[in-house]
């Protein structure tokens, strides 16, 4: 729980930190924002007041100087009376503030009136205001007082048209007080502060809840992954990677002394296999939380995947008290647990190995400890420390897996055929793919040797795919040889329970151009079944696409006939061990008589496995068996040697039975040597 809530704490000042820099980097747009806001409201003020500034210009040049100045000539100067004229208007005008200095200049720039008489400062007929005001154009500014530098003043440039001509006679030169103008526009100015410093916190505010919201949001999802990461979905311990981790945490500390303790569930294939794969998942949450609950505070527990879990016992690494734990923890797991009305026991092998006594690698500690383990399965102490002197079984069957896997990637395995043959004509109508690992260094290996290492992992299910998908591509090519030979491949109960399992074989079936009803699955009695509505949904697919399902091994599982009208079978294959001695057993001939009439009834056709004698396939057929197969027509081999070879003199060809010393020229059963003729 400390260590969770550390986490905890830390994606929390994680996410604070996340928000700080959000937010300082969504204040930093709105500062600009309002930046330019202000600049340009300030532009806008300006240009109200020289807007301003030029309407009162036009007003005094209309109502004031051009009827003073009349018909008169700037560049020749003005009368007395004029400038008398010009001197009460102005004095008027100076005098109500709307002004604070005016002056009459030639187009030469040269001063004909001044309010004050003054003829001082001339502005230069260079001056592009001046130039422009020459030219018929309006110019305004603001700009230092002449009086007083240390004010503002606006200055507006017009030429003087008088009414009677319409023609400029000179130019206006005025001086408007900016002050008033100035405080307006101030006034103005602050109000729209206002209004977007509230715009803009509201803004700011806004966005800062938009993206703590989403912080937070996305603290909470990275939370959830970081966790779903680390721990395991079904029984919310943690995962092998966290389990490692922690591991490899205390071994790099300095004088930490401890324990590795891996535990196996026994016998839970049978709970998958009996009552379903709900009912085993529903027995791993109940072991975890037992496990939690009978260990130490300070002690980790997590789930390695399957039925496998690991403990980590730190600062606890004397023999008696590690053991004293353990077995408490076997009394805690050997409880009854009822599931669905069904009272289990559990029991559980668990393999120690102590650090820094027995190693102090992390990869070394696991090995011993699954050797360990092994050893508590296979013998009679549940509770096993590891020592020098035990062999290294289970390291076998690990490298056993990554040859496997290896095998997978390199193309080692290959495919050999048995073919099935009608009793009744005696051609074969189909042959069942056995899959071969040609082993660098140890040879051609049988299914026996590697199928049950597969089935212990997750390689059974990319195994029966590469089988699947070779056997199709085989089907295609002696299809090109005018063989209609179906393919039967064989499937195991881990398969039938994977999600999606159904839909891929059908996805390759299709893939292949291959008709749905050429392939064959055969899948086990036990297999078969097993309660688990997975499986039977699965079996339902694959018959509604069209692919027969067969039983294999039939007679010798548990199979009634209850439970047999449930599947959708096609196909009994009567197991070899009715068939091996039929002719001195009359129960066994009983029992395949009977088999095939049932299979009959029930709309299935038969095949017999096993088959070494002509008299039993005789007899076979006498019965009514549809299909036998055996080394009595062919042992297993790569497709091409099944192929039948031509005689010269006839169309049609025969094919061998493997062993020679039972073919004769007075064969009583011609047709099982399996005439073939290709269409």
């Amino acid at each position: 729980m400390a260590k969770g809530t550390g986490r905890s704490r830390h994606a929390s000042r994680a996410g604070a930190r996340l928000f700080a820099v959000y937010a300082g980097a969504s204040l930093l747009p709105v500062a600009v924002l309002a930046l330019v806001l202000v600049n340009n409201e300030r532009g806008a003020g300006l240009a109200r007041a020289l807007a301003q500034g030029r309407a009162q210009a036009a007003v005094i040049q209309q109502m004031a100087i051009a009827p003073a100045v009349g018909r008169a000539d700037l560049d020749r100067g003005i009368s007395a009376g004029e400038q008398a004229a010009l001197q009460r208007a102005t004095n008027l005008a100076v005098y109500s503030g709307s002004l604070t200095e005016l002056r009459l200049r030639d187009f030469d720039g040269r001063i004909v009136f001044a309010d004050d008489g003054s003829a001082t400062d001339p502005l230069p007929n260079s001056d592009p205001a001046f130039r422009s005001a020459a030219n018929g154009r309006v110019s305004a500014a603001v700009v230092p007082d002449p009086r007083d530098p240390r004010q503002n003043t606006i200055r507006v440039l017009q030429p003087i048209v008088p009414d009677v001509n319409g023609q400029a006679t000179g130019v206006l030169e005025l001086y408007l007080p900016y002050a008033p103008i100035a405080s307006l526009v101030q006034a103005e100015t602050r109000r729209t502060y206002l209004l977007l410093a509230v715009g803009l916190v509201a803004l700011y505010l806004a966005t800062a809840g938009i993206s703590w919201s989403v912080t937070r949001r996305l603290t909470r999802f990275a939370e959830r992954q970081a966790h779903n990461a680390r721990h395991d979905s079904l029984t919310k311990l943690p995962n092998r990677a966290a389990f490692r981790d922690d591991v490899r945490k205390v071994l790099a500390q300095p004088g930490r002394r401890g324990a590795v303790v891996l535990m196996d569930l026994n016998r839970f294939k049978e709970v998958n296999d009996t009552l379903g794969h709900h009912a085993g998942d529903q027995l791993l949450r109940i072991v975890a939380d037992r496990l939690q609950d009978g260990l130490r505070t300070d002690d980790v527990v997590a789930r390695l995947g399957g039925d496998e879990f690991g403990v980590l016992l730190a600062d606890l690494d004397e023999v008696d008290a590690i053991h004293a734990l353990l077995d408490g923890l076997q009394h805690a797991l050997r409880e009854d647990v009822d599931i669905e009305g069904t009272l289990l026991t559990v029991e559980g092998s668990f393999g120690v190995v102590r650090f820094p006594d027995d190693g102090h690698d992390l990869s070394q500690l696991l090995i011993r400890a699954d050797i360990a383990m092994y050893h508590g399965k296979r013998g009679a102490e549940r509770i096993v420390f590891w020592d020098k002197t035990m062999r290294s079984t289970a390291t076998r069957s690990h490298e056993l897996h990554s040859e496997l896997q290896r095998a997978l990637d390199h193309d080692e395995l290959v495919m050999h055929y048995q073919p099935k043959l009608d009793l009744a004509s005696g051609r074969i109508v189909s042959v069942e793919a056995l899959v071969r690992w040609q082993h660098p260094s140890r040879g051609l290996l049988f299914p026996g040797e590697f199928i049950p290492a597969a089935e212990a992992s997750t390689l059974i299910n990319p195994l029966t795919d590469w089988v699947v998908q070779r056997a199709l591509a085989d089907l295609c090519l002696w299809r090109r040889h005018g063989l209609p030979w179906t393919v039967a491949v064989n499937i195991s109960a881990y398969n039938l329970t994977a999600p999606g399992f159904a839909e891929s074989v059908i996805a390759m079936v299709h893939r292949a151009s291959a008709d749905p009803a050429d392939l064959i699955l055969e899948v086990t009695e036990t297999a078969a079944v097993t309660n688990d509505d997975v499986a039977l949904a699965a079996l339902r697919t694959l018959a509604d696409a069209g692919i027969d399902v067969s039983l294999d091994d039939f007679g010798t599982g548990a199979t009634g006939l209850l439970e047999l009208r449930k599947f959708p079978v096609r196909e009994l294959k009567i197991d070899r061990v009715f068939v091996a001695d039929l002719l001195d057993n009359v129960g066994d001939r009983s029992v395949v008589q009977a088999i095939v009439e049932l299979a009959h009834r029930i709309g299935c056709r038969v095949v017999a496995e096993g088959v070494e004698g002509k008299e039993v396939a005789e007899w076979l057929r006498a019965v009514g068996c549809d299909l036998a197969q055996g080394y009595y027509f062919h042992r297993p081999a790569p497709w091409t040697e099944l192929l039948p070879s031509r005689p010269k003199t006839a169309p049609a060809t025969r094919v061998r039975p493997h062993v020679a010393a039972r073919r004769s020229t007075d064969s009583p059963l011609p047709s099982v040597l399996g005439e073939v003729t290709p269409s």
